[in-house]
């Protein structure tokens, strides 16, 4: 088409695609930066700078003759040590070719070691030179953060088994695939977007773009194939309302809930949106696109679950998530943290009640999680009342048995409905329209078919 028009035309529209593109282009280059500088380790020379043990002049020097007698064992010896440290504070990302010992003081003809010295050069960042063929599948698990998106994808086949619906393999397996996809794109998007505040907690700082394993542009790709995969094979085994759910969420992750952490303590409430929408993923898979109160009930308990697993979670982060510049509840609102913490684990012990009533599953549900949601309540009252390390991490660490074990027990608990019901409700419309058959004898084969079918 650019053939059919004028030169002058044609050149313009090309410079003005290439200016557009190249605008992108740069944006993406500043976002890129602090992979190339890394600020971190270069603060971290600094501080290590400070902290050499300063040693005396020789004229006041009393141990000098003691400091010349250091053996060479003792000094390689010091050497290995000083050397593993920095592997484990850098993630081994640190070229360690040279001497660690650089810094030292000339007492005697004899070099003696600063304890911590370190030279700012040897901690520069390194071009990319390309990852390895073998090591991609590692590099793809921790863009997508594998634990995390296992937890979406079985959350979603619980909604799909939950469903009061026949269950067929290839729709489950369908599912879970491209589930799977979609959230790990999400998470790549996410890690994208905040590498240069990941690279300054230590909870954050080993992964794969803060550490430069992968380059910008290879991890934005990777989001970009997962995606499309993703949605293609929901798409393709399940229904247009699963994939719709799938994208809004893909969206809401990257496009409101990774944004508003830098914004607003809201972000909470927009992720845990997030976290319940794959259950409703898997019943309308199985549902063929509706849901009903089932998959309400089973949103709902994801939704209230994720506040005291994040919020305890968050408490011992308060110091990094700060440093980072998120706004989170532990950062800017301990009380509300507790105390939302603390609401929606007595919400929890609601939802489970609900379910029964609602004709979700059996009565013997409400028993059953009982136990399980009064201690999550237990629980959350002494992080409410202590707010101190030890109830936070109680607390974590039981949301994530809690979760599983309630999930198991609405499985057991489902409400099946009886299929003779509904082959006595198919006699039936058989035997209502079979009247009709007589003035039509061209539908007796089909009916006496279906009948044969039904029985």
């Amino acid at each position: 088409m650019l053939l059919l028009l004028p030169a002058s035309r044609t050149i313009r529209i090309v410079n003005m695609t290439y200016q557009r593109y190249y605008f992108i282009y740069r944006v993406g280059v500043a976002i890129a930066k602090p992979y190339s500088t890394r600020p971190t380790l270069q603060k971290m020379a600094v501080a290590s700078q400070q902290s050499v043990a300063k040693i005396k002049p020789r004229e006041t020097l009393d141990d000098v003759d003691a400091a010349n007698k250091i053996s060479d064992s003792g000094v390689a010896r010091l050497k290995e040590a000083v050397e593993g440290r920095l592997k484990a504070d850098v993630g081994n990302s640190v070229d360690l070719a040279g001497s660690v010992v650089a810094e030292s003081v000339k007492l005697g003809g004899k070099a003696v070691p600063l304890h911590n010295a370190v030279d700012p050069g040897e901690l520069e960042w390194k071009e990319f030179g390309g990852a390895q063929l073998s090591s991609l599948p590692g590099h793809y698990l921790m863009l997508a953060k594998f634990r995390l998106t296992a937890l979406v994808v079985l959350s979603s086949m619980g909604g799909y088994v939950m469903a009061p619906y026949p269950l067929e393999a290839t729709t489950l397996i369908g599912l879970a695939v491209g589930t799977g996809l979609v959230s790990s794109a999400a998470n790549a998007i996410n890690q994208f977007l905040e590498a240069p505040f990941d690279a300054q907690m230590p909870r954050t700082r080993n992964r794969a773009l803060v550490r430069g394993l992968l380059t910008p542009a290879h991890a934005v790709g990777f989001a970009l194939g997962s995606s499309i995969c993703g949605s293609c094979i929901l798409w393709s085994f399940t229904n247009p309302a699963t994939t719709a759910l799938g994208i809004a969420n893909l969206f809401l992750y990257t496009s409101a809930y990774t944004p508003l952490k830098r914004l607003t303590i809201a972000n909470t409430w927009v992720g845990s949106v997030v976290g319940a929408i794959p259950p409703l993923m898997g019943w309308a898979a199985c549902s063929g696109g509706s849901l009903e109160a089932g998959a309400w009930i089973l949103a709902g308990v994801l939704y209230a679950w994720q506040f005291p697993h994040f919020n305890a979670l968050s408490w011992n982060l308060r110091q990094e998530y700060s440093r980072a510049g998120y706004r989170m509840m532990a950062v800017t609102n301990p009380d509300l943290c507790r105390t939302t913490s603390l609401r929606y684990s007595i919400g929890m012990i609601g939802i489970c009640l609900a379910a029964p009533m609602l004709d979700v599953t059996t009565w013997t549900f409400a028993f059953d999680s009982m136990p399980l949601n009064l201690y999550l309540t237990y629980l959350s009252w002494n992080f409410y009342k202590e707010a101190d390390s030890r109830s936070s991490r109680k607390l974590f660490r039981f949301t994530l048995l809690h979760l599983p074990l309630l999930m198991l027990l609405m499985i057991i608990s489902k409400k099946h409905h009886s299929s003779s019901s509904d082959a006595s409700g198919a006699k039936e419309a058989l035997v209502s329209i079979s009247p009709i058959s007589e003035g039509m004898p061209e539908l007796k084969p089909v009916i006496q078919m279906e009948s044969k079918l039904v029985s």
